[in-house]
C-alpha cells in the first residue's frame, strides 16, 4: 500500500542534504511525498531577492523529485527561537491535518542550527501519539555543517536506520547541484563531494554502496 510522506525542514536545502535520496526512493516505489519548509532560508542575509531565488530553486528540486506538494512558511530565518513554540507547532499541525502523512522526516534535535532544533521540537509536539493519529513513523536526518557541529551538551546524532540509496545517488547529486550556491569549497563540510562521501560512509557501514542515515524517533506498528 502506498504511503504519504511529509518532509519538514527549516530551510530549503536541508532536505536535499539529509534525505533527498530517500525521497526519490519513496517516490519511485509509488509513495507520495510532500515538503514543508519553515523559513525562506535566506532572510537573515538581508536580501529579499535571495528569497525569491531560493524559492525558485526549491521548486526546481520539487520538479526533479516529482514532489506532490511544496509549502514554504514564513517563520524568521535563523530566528525561529524568537517565535513561541506553540505558533510553530500549530502551523505544523495544520499541514499534518491537511496532508495526513504516515511518515515524517525532519531535523535532529542536537543540530547546531537553532531553526533545526525548533523545527524538531515543534514536529514532535505537533505529532503527539494520540488515538487514531495519522503519523506512525518519525525520523531525524543529518545536515552537513550543522549535525556534525552539534554541541557536546546536546544529543549526538547516532543513526539506527539506514536507507539504501545506491540507485538514487545520482538524483541526490543532481538535487544538490541545484543548491550549488549554498555549497562551500572543500575542506568545508558542506560540499557536494563530501555529501556523496557521507552517503558512501553511511552505506558502507551497513553493507550498501550508498545510504542515508536517520535516527528513529517513533515507530508505531499495528
Amino acid at each position: 500500500m502506498n504511503k504519504i510522506v511529509l518532509v519538514i525542514a527549516a530551510h530549503s536545502d536541508d532536505d536535499a542534504l539529509g534525505c533527498s535520496g530517500t525521497m526519490a526512493k519513496h517516490i519511485a516505489s509509488g509513495d507520495v511525498v510532500h515538503i514543508l519548509y519553515m523559513t525562506d532560508g535566506v532572510s537573515s542575509r538581508n536580501d529579499d531577492s535571495n528569497a525569491v531565488e531560493r524559492y525558485s530553486l526549491a521548486q526546481k528540486v520539487a520538479g526533479i523529485l516529482n514532489i506532490a506538494s511544496m509549502k514554504n512558511l514564513t517563520f524568521p530565518d535563523n530566528k525561529m527561537d524568537s517565535v513561541p513554540l506553540l505558533d510553530v507547532t500549530q502551523a505544523i499541525e495544520t499541514v499534518v491535518s491537511e496532508i495526513q502523512p504516515e511518515i515524517i522526516y525532519t531535523h535532529h534535535i542536537g543540530d547546531l542550527n537553532i531553526d533545526h532544533q525548533i523545527t524538531h521540537k515543534a514536529v514532535m509536539t505537533a505529532c503527539r501519539p494520540q488515538p487514531l493519529f495519522c503519523v506512525k513513523e518519525i525520523y531525524s536526518f543529518e545536515v552537513l555543517s550543522s549535525t556534525e557541529w552539534q554541541l557536546t551538551s546536546e544529543p549526538f546524532f547516532v543513526p539506527n536506520v539506514f536507507v539504501d540509496i545506491s540507485d538514487f545517488i545520482s538524483v541526490k547529486k543532481k538535487v544538490l547541484e541545484v543548491y550549488e550556491g549554498e555549497m562551500r569549497l572543500p575542506p568545508h563540510s558542506r560540499n557536494i563531494e563530501n555529501a556523496v562521501r557521507l552517503s558512501a560512509v553511511r552505506g558502507n557501514s551497513v553493507g550498501y554502496t550508498y545510504a542515508e542515515a536517520f535516527v528513529l524517533n517513533r515507530y508505531l506498528k499495528e
